[in-house]
């Protein structure tokens, strides 16, 4: 939640606190494929992944605002693209340009623009796609140990996952 709310002041809260952490307990652990990342006994990176047919998706990719720039957001997304193989999409605000700049960065190219107003904050966004195009890497197999995090953990409890 501290990521949410540093890096996009300008996105209206759609749900309280409490609301974030039961969509957490009730959607995202058991639906999607969770991967936390673990600094010094902090969780520092989440990643949900989803597949529909045929389609992976980024459901979540946050970082908490003092990991970024570690190459902890590398690493989870070559960790997407490792599980879920192309194609993956995923939605981000239109005005979160340090994001934009992260997935255009790693083979990420935009497919849509929209007004918002299918998203529930009814910021615009934009629609990305890594199709898995030549000369970018979708091996992740040392992700983990290649970074120096504690550990990775997978279907812990919902307040684990609130970065």
């Amino acid at each position: 939640m501290a990521s949410r709310k540093h890096f996009l002041p300008y996105a209206p809260l759609a749900h309280s606190d409490d609301g974030v952490r039961e969509y957490v307990r009730a959607y995202l652990i058991p639906r999607t494929q969770v991967t936390v990342a673990e600094v010094g006994g902090r969780i520092m990176g989440l990643l949900a992944l989803k597949r529909d047919d045929g389609l992976g998706s980024v459901e979540q990719l946050y970082l908490h605002p003092d990991a970024v720039g570690q190459g902890i957001g590398a690493a989870l997304i070559e960790q997407a693209k490792a599980d879920l193989g192309p194609p993956i999409r995923l939605f981000t605000f239109q005005q979160n340009t340090g994001a934009r700049r992260f997935y255009e960065r790693h083979g990420f190219v935009a497919i849509e623009l929209t007004d918002g107003a299918d998203n529930e904050e009814h910021c615009p966004d934009v629609l990305y796609e890594w199709r898995g195009e030549m000369g970018v890497s979708s091996a992740g197999t040392s992700w983990v140990s290649e970074f120096g995090w504690d550990r990775c953990r997978f279907g812990a409890s919902a307040n684990d996952y609130l970065v």
